[in-house]
């Protein structure tokens, strides 16, 4: 076998080509770099393969038994036959790519983007004789395929009413699904474990999808790269064990949100147009993450490795961090005269915030000046505040300049409706102001018009050297590693739900890991401390109870994933606790991350490394557990070992916690002891 890179790169090249030539006139094939996963194209009839041409179908395999069987792929359009059911394949081209590249922030850095590739090009075999490509990637964590429909004389615009594509799994698959009520949504609802079989044709299913195909292999569905295109959700087909593609329809009205939106309507929603755009016309990456255990979907880097690198130059001003949060916890403000959005509240929390080194402090809604304060006169119905101008109880600069010689810096809320209408403005503004970056909430949508916006919104942000986290969101997509700006998004049932609800459970932390994490960074709003157990926990909007205890809630922050981090209850609640010590530590972006044990949706144990230190999170659904943790990925000599464990009374007291220091290497193995909704936390730092 040769040693040089370059020429093992070269005949790799050689070889798939050799191979996908050879493959015209039957299947073309493509493998993952180390063998295990493969998916192919082919037209077909049924389940059978035929060379003259017929339907465009793809399948997938790993390790060489079926994940997906022949599936359709298809593009319905308006006006037009659709493109796919009749098509020959005229020619394939091959190529591969192995490199590393550096993202700002996230769960990995260095990240490895290895992956092979064909692109396939199709030509009908009726009158009109329309072309349409199939770009595919096989990388050792999942494989992925998107649509391009080149400039051609048959086709100058394209109007998309959906996709043709079916995932047609080879047995019936456990699903752990998100159903929506219709394609304007928050995207913040419970996960329901059902059977493909067993969800109906009404049920709109949001992506990302975790499945279980039994004894072959664990799939995540979700899609990647979304540019001038619609969001992808799915549904049951009448097919057995089919999935179909659902496109978000276009929404005309620009301000239209979760609040006006209709429901689901699968023969009423099928007539409408997703996606209108000039050829060439490029589809979001599908992608299906596939590994023979859920923890490994976890780890995978797949969907950004699908975007482009980044379109901002400079970086340097792009920093994770955590923040306090006033909104939350309902303002409190020990020994403050009022608490609320004015200036010596806000003071108190950038105060809290430099105390414990966090990074920021971020400044929800209310501090933004009304448009019309003369009495009588109401606001527009589209506008509900001045962008540019803070309320009178809050002088902005000064803030700004006081958090700044404590070594913190400020965001600020905005609602889409506001920040729509007054963009530059609003983004000129706080640039001049010195704010760090900006929360924008209630979008509440996923059309193309949506899409398109939150990459303005990146771009224009990133000009301004301004963050974002975008909230009443779309899945994440892997936009961040184009525009690094965008830390973090919601799109999750989160911590807010427990002021009004009891559906934020422990067992509901442990699904969202396996879950909605898989897509991305999520703005969960960890750091409750008034930590109860089912029975007593009461939903309150002002300090706010969360189920589990004070361990499984500290855990959380290894767990989930975000950039930009919430530490969500009152300063006063963290004040003397021995668990803030380690909210001090814990960082918000990693270099490594190692799923080491977990059961959708009972358990999951989680280690982060960030340079030479590792955090370890462990969180339980209900039922207690006793968990073995090998150490084995510790480096070579000792580590001082802090944990944070459920104390022997957890299970009645959710606050009982007890903290252990002691000498540990990779020899070691743990004994982690979980109480009923509860976890354990771990900071491992060299020994110099």
């Amino acid at each position: 076998m040769p040693s040089d890179p370059k020429l093992v790169k070269i005949l790799a090249l050689v070889l798939l080509a050799v191979v996908t030539a050879a493959a015209q006139t039957g299947p073309v094939v493509l493998q993952s770099p180390n063998g295990a996963l493969e998916i192919s194209f082919a037209t077909v009839r049924g389940q059978s393969v035929q060379a003259a041409g017929g339907q465009l179908a793809y399948r997938v395999t790993f390790r060489g038994q079926p994940v997906l069987e022949w599936s359709n792929l298809g593009l319905a359009v308006e006006g037009a036959p659709a493109l796919g059911p009749a098509v020959r394949i005229e020619s394939s081209q091959a190529s591969s790519q192995d490199e590393t590249w550096t993202p700002v922030a996230g769960k990995a850095n260095p990240i490895r983007d290895h992956y092979n590739a064909v692109t396939l090009q199709t030509v009908e075999t009726v009158a009109m004789g329309r072309r349409l490509a199939i770009e595919a990637r096989a990388y050792d964590d999942g494989v992925a395929f998107r649509y391009l429909v080149p400039e051609q004389p048959a086709v100058k615009e394209l109007r998309i009413l959906n996709e043709s594509t079916q995932f047609r799994f080879s047995k019936d698959a456990n699903a752990f699904a998100l159903i929506s009520r219709g394609f304007q949504t928050s995207n913040e609802d419970d996960y329901h474990e059902l059977a493909i079989s067993g969800l109906h044709p009404e049920y709109l299913v949001n992506l990302p999808l975790l499945l279980e195909v039994p004894g072959v292999a664990w799939v995540g569905l979700t899609e990647a790269d979304i540019e001038d295109y619609a969001n992808l959700y799915v549904t049951a087909s009448s097919a057995a064990r089919t999935l179909t593609a659902r496109l978000a329809p276009r929404v005309e009205d620009v301000n239209s949100n979760a609040d006006i939106a209709p429901a689901f309507d699968p023969k009423a929603d099928a007539s409408k147009v997703s996606v209108i755009a000039p050829t060439p016309v490029r589809s979001a990456w599908r992608v299906l993450m596939i590994a023979d255990q859920a923890g490994r979907l976890v780890e995978s880097n797949l969907v950004v490795n699908l975007n482009p690198p980044s379109a901002i130059g400079d970086t340097s001003w792009i920093k994770p961090g955590k923040t306090p949060w006033d909104w939350w916890n309902g303002s409190q403000a020990k020994g403050v005269a009022n608490p609320g959005k004015n200036n010596e509240t806000m003071k108190y929390y950038i105060d809290f915030a430099a105390r414990n080194k966090f990074e920021f402090m971020l400044i929800d809604a209310g501090w933004a000046a009304g448009f019309f304060s003369t009495p009588g006169q109401a606001a527009p119905s589209r506008r509900r505040t001045d962008l540019t101008k803070s309320i009178p109880a809050i002088d902005m600069p000064m803030l700004v300049e006081y958090a700044k010689s404590k070594n913190v810096r400020l965001w600020l809320w905005a609602h889409f409706r506001d920040m729509n209408d007054q963009m530059d403005d609003a983004f000129g503004q706080y640039q001049k102001w010195g704010i760090a970056g900006v929360k924008i909430d209630f979008m509440d949508r996923s059309d193309q018009w949506m899409v398109n916006w939150y990459r303005t919104a990146a771009k224009k942000a990133a000009e301004h050297h301004l963050m974002l986290d975008f909230h009443g969101a779309f899945k994440p997509d892997g936009m961040r590693r184009t525009y690094p700006n965008v830390l973090t998004r919601e799109g999750v049932m989160g911590a807010e739900y427990n002021k009004w609800s009891a559906r934020v459970t422990p067992k509901h932390d442990v699904t969202l890991a396996f879950t909605r994490m898989l897509a991305g960074p999520m703005d969960y709003t960890p750091g409750g401390f008034d930590n109860a157990t089912r029975e007593n926990f009461v939903a309150r909007n002002r300090a706010p109870m969360v189920m589990g205890t004070r361990a499984h809630h500290t855990a959380l922050y290894v767990v989930f994933e975000s950039e930009l981090q919430m530490v969500s209850d009152s300063p006063d609640a963290y004040d003397g606790q021995k668990e803030t010590e380690f909210l001090k530590a814990v960082p918000s972006s990693w270099d490594e991350t190692r799923v080491l044990n977990g059961v959708p949706p009972k358990y999951i144990t989680i280690a982060r490394r960030r340079g030479g230190e590792w955090f370890v999170g462990s969180i339980t659904d209900w039922d207690a557990r006793e968990l073995d943790l090998p150490l084995s990925f510790l480096g070579s000599g000792a580590y001082d070992a802090e944990i944070y464990a459920d104390g022997p009374n957890a299970a009645a007291q959710p606050k009982d916690s007890v903290v252990e220091k002691r000498r540990v290497n990779a020899q070691t193995v743990l004994k982690l002891k979980l109480a009923p909704g509860g976890g354990s936390a771990i900071r491992l730092v060299p020994v110099r």
